[in-house]
């Protein structure tokens, strides 16, 4: 089959805007499954620190972005910080942990 100019014009444009739809779709799917993800890693950051007793009067948030973890909130002691850092840094999906959380004076 022979194509003319305008025929490889209309071609190039459906091919062009196939790709360009396909490539956001693609995006919008891997930032659906990676904010997926990260609920899922945040979810299983605070059910291992609420099931921890040296940490039942701490009071730690937990966001997680990418599979990095941010801690921050109050603890009563450095243990209490560490055994929190510690829990988070082996959870399932967790790439690195940051720890912001402050000590009750």
């Amino acid at each position: 089959m022979r194509f003319n100019l305008k025929q490889w014009g209309t071609v190039g444009m459906v091919l062009a805007m196939t790709t360009l739809f396909g490539c956001a779709s693609s995006a919008a799917k891997v930032g659906d499954h990676q904010a997926a993800s990260d609920t899922v890693i945040t979810g299983k950051v605070i059910n291992a620190l609420t099931g921890e007793a040296t940490l039942k009067s701490a009071h730690i948030f937990v966001d997680t972005s990418k599979g990095v973890v941010l801690l921050s909130g109050t603890v009563d002691s450095v243990a209490a910080e560490n055994t929190a850092t510690e829990l988070a840094r082996y959870v399932d999906g967790v790439t690195l942990v940051r720890d912001a959380i402050q000590i009750k004076q």
